[in-house]
């Protein structure tokens, strides 16, 4: 067993006609109302219909029977990307590797938008690692609306202000694809500093009120060079219309000639070649034609608030293990 939840299982199975492992996600169906029924329907639909990329995992067959749907997946047995940052030393310091981590992982978001699929829950835990491959998984919380009115739809650290309902004036509806751009902003700063920017960008969270007072405040507490600082306010842009959009994104992120200001944040040992190919195929993704944690670092300090928030009626699988799905909540990157 991968993985448990509220709503069902995550094994490890072998394939025996192809002998290779793949990962099963029981999602249970006794029980649920017509709603619940319709939030998983879609999940199989548009997990479908962008399977194919090489950084999204694979769903290749849904099984329906009695009392359980069977989702059969492809199967990362290194675990998420979350461990890789908290647990395996993570990318700090080694700009080159989270270049290639977060093209790749912008390069599945951008594959998703091209097929008219917003995911709504990007973060460290909805991404399989395979070895130096990272795939996008959980599309649970997805949705093919351009603008959504279902609000506080993902987790918390990576909830765009607009998603909440709005920071200081309260909004009907919100782009569901510059939300998706807010969560790759703070998986970069999770990449980069192996830690969140806040808990919450809400107006409780004293960090997040900090750094809308002023953009430039996470450069004052983090070692975070201009060109960093740069990138990070456009995606951190409160207005949504005039934040940066994915492919420049991608582009900022693989130009920069470096994430930090300290010489102790930098790898001599960065010599992925990977990091190109994976800013190659993030752009490709967006044409037409794609079908040491520092002991000087200041602490952050926030209210506490909620750990998430979902849409609607339908709650997410909530596991203490790693998962091929998005019910795990373990955040110590605060």
């Amino acid at each position: 067993m991968l993985g448990v939840g509220a709503y069902g299982s995550v094994y490890r199975a072998l394939d025996i006609e192809s002998g290779e492992l793949r990962a099963i996600k029981c999602l249970r169906i006794s029980g649920l109302d017509s709603r619940q029924r319709a939030f998983q329907n879609q999940e199989t639909e548009l997990h479908t219909l962008v399977s194919g990329h090489p950084n999204i995992a694979t769903l290749h067959k849904v099984v329906e029977e009695d009392e359980c749907l069977y989702m059969v997946l492809d199967c990362g047995v290194e675990g998420d990307l979350f461990c890789k940052i908290t647990e395996r030393g993570g990318y700090v310091g080694n700009d080159l590797a989270i270049k290639s981590i977060f093209g790749q992982i912008a390069s599945a978001v951008m594959h998703c938008h091209s097929k008219g699929v917003y995911h709504r829950d990007l973060k460290p835990e909805n991404i399989i690692m395979f070895g130096e491959c990272a795939k996008l998984v959980d599309f649970g919380l997805a949705t093919t609306e351009p603008f959504s009115s279902e609000f506080g739809c993902g987790s918390t650290f990576y909830l765009s202000p607009e998603c909440q309902g709005g920071y200081i004036e309260p909004v009907k509806s919100y782009d569901s694809a510059a939300n998706d751009v807010w969560s790759l902003g703070v998986i970069l700063v999770n990449l980069v500093f192996g830690r969140n920017p806040w808990k919450q960008a809400c107006t409780r969270d004293e960090t997040f009120a900090a750094y809308v007072l002023n953009n430039n405040f996470l450069q004052t507490i983090l070692p975070m060079s201009d060109e960093l600082n740069k990138i990070i306010k456009a995606v951190f842009c409160l207005n949504p219309r005039k934040r940066i959009s994915l492919l420049d994104l991608v582009l900022r992120v693989q130009s920069c000639r470096s994430f930090t200001t300290t010489d102790i944040y930098r790898s001599s040992a960065s010599t992925s070649a990977s990091a190109p190919s994976a800013a190659t195929t993030a752009v490709d993704a967006a044409t037409p034609h794609s079908d040491v944690t520092t002991t000087a670092q200041a602490p952050i300090e926030s209210f506490f608030v909620p750990r998430d928030k979902f849409c609607g009626a339908y709650e997410k699988d909530q596991t203490q293990s790693q998962s091929q799905d998005s019910g795990i909540d373990i955040h110590s990157m605060a």
